[in-house]
């Protein structure tokens, strides 16, 4: 561990160099690169100086403890029941702080909530939801652009598509793709019986080209007219946009959004995801042999969280987590959801991870 934290030291060392470098300062992409790496090994930095001053007040102890004094050795052994505790304390922390990242982890995100099963409630209860997050990207300090709104006909939501920046914005939101279930007794139901419902929730991270292997020659592009529920913009606009990646024949199409410019955007990402996808899936395979990840397939028959609303309960069947906290989870507080899914992700990584 001693070694890896070394390693780390020397790296930060060289990249806070490299951002005094009037070539580096000069090229804001590089810039923000080294920058952001640079952020992001301080923690690990600031922790390690503490434990070697805490390893070295061990040793000074130890060597106290030799001196024929009484009570110099009396005051090593009290220093001694307080370092010793601590320096387990900080190698608990410091393997956390090892444990390897996703590399997806620190993108934004590209995320779709839609209605499933339950008519009108189910558009009512992807409102909801929209409105949930939305109230946590706030605490979060996230800025959030709408692309996309198609609005269900007594409320909520047929379907909304979201663009979130902001710090580590994936590695908060990957764990809520799936179904969400709400069970509770609609504003349309007569008889006051609980009924079950349903919505979707995809999250796609932001690729940036340089994070995929793909040549421009090897893709080709479609435009189409886009259909839709009516109005003066459908089929008047070629804005549906399509590639194709021609070395495997993936596919993929965006529709959400009236501007071409902004489709385009959205299907690439989606290439990049579908591509991404295929090019770890030997490494995805090993990795489920070992453990099995709580973040899922993202796919949206994966049945992730329950909301109960007579029981004011929420149910993550991941974990196994149950809450009596609906009121409060509803209006923005999931932070603590998603810690228990980072712990207990972290949990399996360190079961298979080699960090000594």
């Amino acid at each position: 561990m001693i070694d890896k934290l070394q390693a780390i030291e020397e790296r930060f060392y060289y990249l806070e160099e490299k951002l005094s470098d009037p070539e580096v300062v000069t090229d804001i992409k590089k810039f923000t690169k080294i920058n952001k790496e640079y952020k992001d090994l301080r923690d690990v930095v600031n922790v390690f100086r503490e434990y070697k001053t805490i390893l070295g007040n061990i040793e000074t102890s130890e060597e106290m403890l030799k001196d024929p004094d009484p009570e110099m050795k009396e005051m090593a052994r009290m220093e001694l029941d307080e370092l010793l505790p601590a320096r387990e304390e900080i190698e608990e922390k410091i393997k956390l702080l090892l444990i390897p990242k996703d590399p997806e982890d620190s993108k934004d995100v590209i995320m779709e909530i839609r209605s499933g099963t339950g008519g009108d409630e189910a558009s009512i209860f992807a409102g909801d939801l929209y409105r949930m997050y939305t109230k946590y990207f706030e605490t979060q300090r996230w800025k959030v652009e709408v692309l996309d709104v198609n609005e269900g006909s007594v409320g909520g939501y047929n379907k909304i598509v979201l663009e979130v920046y902001g710090k580590d914005v994936y590695g908060q939101l990957k764990f809520e793709s799936g179904a969400h279930r709400v069970q509770r007794v609609p504003k349309t139901e007569s008889q006051g019986r609980v009924h079950t419902s349903a919505a979707t929730v995809a999250v796609l991270p932001k690729f940036e080209e340089e994070d995929i292997d793909i040549r421009k020659d090897e893709l080709r592009v479609d435009t189409f007219r886009s259909s839709g529920a009516g109005g003066q913009h459908v089929n008047k606009t070629e804005s549906g946009v399509r590639f194709t990646h021609l070395p495997t024949g993936i596919v993929s199409e965006s529709t959400d959004s009236r501007s071409q410019h902004k489709n385009r955007e959205i299907a690439l990402q989606r290439l990049y995801v579908k591509i991404r996808e295929v090019q770890a899936e030997r490494a995805y395979a090993e990795q489920k042999a070992q453990r099995k990840s709580l973040v899922g397939s993202g796919d949206r028959s994966d049945k992730i969280r329950t909301y109960n609303y007579p029981q004011n309960r929420v149910t993550d069947h991941r974990i196994n987590l149950t809450l009596y906290s609906l009121d409060k989870v509803v209006e923005g507080n999931i932070g603590g959801i998603i810690e228990a899914l980072q712990v207990a992700e972290n949990a399996e990584k360190m079961k298979v991870g080699d960090i000594s």
